[in-house]
């Protein structure tokens, strides 16, 4: 019989070669505020990235659900030169499962198409997986912002479904999402695979 493991209060951070992924703070606000400014990533209006006049406001929210118990909120720093780079999250955490999402993530631009994600992801899964025993990790986004469809692919993850008419956007347009999973028996090839992205695919760019 698998044993269930327990959920964490608080983040644990994470850390690889290339990003560290740390638990959100207050301390964080400027840096982010700088890091979204980076292709003003909050314009595309298929996504919901915070403004930088609102990440105060944001990361306070996600805080919020943090004690909440229905979000382990991190921040996304680029390594070697430790800078501020996004924001990310184990959210929808269903401990009965255990089950949890991976979402409410945003980069800067300058990390777009570098192993930043791809390692961010791996850690996540390596962790939710290995550590808290998940059945599944999902990863939701909007049926029509095509660039994150295809980077959830791109990780491994398959298509679940689509939830139709799922969110009203702030815009008052009516989204739908897209679910994606990986389950535990597929973790192991999908771990191999990222571990090839990082260490010969992006060898090789």
């Amino acid at each position: 019989m698998t044993t269930r493991r327990t959920f964490p209060d608080a983040p644990v951070g994470l850390t690889g070669q290339h990003v560290q992924l740390v638990p959100l703070s207050l301390t964080h606000v400027e840096g982010l505020r700088q890091a979204v400014q980076d292709g003003e990533q909050w314009k595309v209006w298929c996504t919901s990235v915070p403004k930088p006049e609102a990440m105060l406001a944001e990361v306070e929210r996600r805080l919020d659900l943090q004690q909440r118990g229905t979000m382990l909120p991190y921040t996304v720093v680029s390594l070697p030169d430790n800078r501020i780079v996004g924001m990310t999250t184990f959210m929808n955490i269903e401990k009965a499962g255990p089950r949890v999402e991976i979402g409410s993530t945003w980069y800067a631009a300058c990390v777009q198409r570098t192993p930043v994600n791809t390692e961010a992801k791996m850690l996540l899964l390596s962790y939710a997986f290995e550590t808290l025993g998940c059945l599944a990790v999902e990863f939701r986004t909007h049926y029509l912002n095509q660039r994150s469809r295809r980077a959830i692919e791109r990780l491994g993850a398959r298509l679940d479904g689509i939830l139709r008419c799922h969110q009203r956007m702030p815009d008052g347009s009516l989204r739908d999402t897209c679910v994606y999973s990986v389950t535990a028996a597929e973790w192991p090839a999908v771990r191999n695979h990222l571990h090839w992205c990082l260490t010969e695919k992006y060898q090789r760019t």
